[in-house]
């Protein structure tokens, strides 16, 4: 009788070490990943920067300091990031060559896909659209077309930070052909390229 009550109240007694242990593991706090960021939503902006006309140097005297606003949508799947983006800049009046004369850049106007690979918060993204771009006369020029239709293709890297903030720089690169302009030898047209080096920052929401 007696062996039999200590059988007993030793398989009690582990029985409640073992209830113990497992309500212990109940209350400890499960591991869970952070979730990743996304970058997926809508966004505002202002960037700054220069348009120019020739390399290497974007910042002499024949080029323009450059600013505006942007806003757009991005949509991600796994690292992949794809989306739209409007911009309009002021240009500074960047001056260009042609046939006569010279004529200034004044403002553009772009609408622009974009798309990209993401690093967790670093997003490293190609810009392609068109762009609507404004002349205005310069030296030697009587008169020119005020607005012109391009395309544009460029790139850049954007990192976000806490608070919906992020920063980028960006390039791009605008053709507009068939510009015409009219000059003390007659009318010309001419292929204008021209480029834009800047660095913004959005507000994801």
């Amino acid at each position: 009788m007696f062996s039999q009550t200590r059988i007993f109240l030793s398989a009690a007694a582990i029985a409640a070490s073992l209830n113990g242990a497992a309500a212990a593991a109940d209350l400890t706090p499960a591991y869970n990943d952070p979730p990743a960021f996304q970058w997926s939503g809508a966004y505002v902006g202002v960037h700054g920067g220069t348009a120019f006309t020739k390399m290497p140097n974007p910042f002499a005297d024949r080029n323009g300091f450059s600013g505006g606003v942007q806003g757009g949508y991005n949509i991600q799947t796994g690292p992949a990031v794809f989306g739209a983006e409007l911009e309009g800049s002021y240009l500074g009046g960047a001056r260009h060559d042609v046939e006569g004369g010279k004529i200034k850049e004044k403002w553009r106007s772009a609408a622009k896909a974009r798309a990209g690979l993401s690093f967790d918060q670093t997003l490293v993204f190609g810009t392609a659209g068109v762009a609507v771009t404004t002349y205005g006369k310069g030296d030697g020029v009587r008169d020119t077309d005020s607005r012109k239709l391009g395309y544009l293709v460029g790139g850049g890297i954007e990192q976000a930070f806490a608070g919906g903030l992020s920063a980028k720089i960006e390039y791009d690169y605008i053709r507009t052909p068939n510009v015409e302009t009219r000059s003390v030898l007659g009318t010309a047209k001419t292929d204008i390229g021209s480029q834009e080096l800047k660095a913004g920052l959005n507000y994801r929401f």
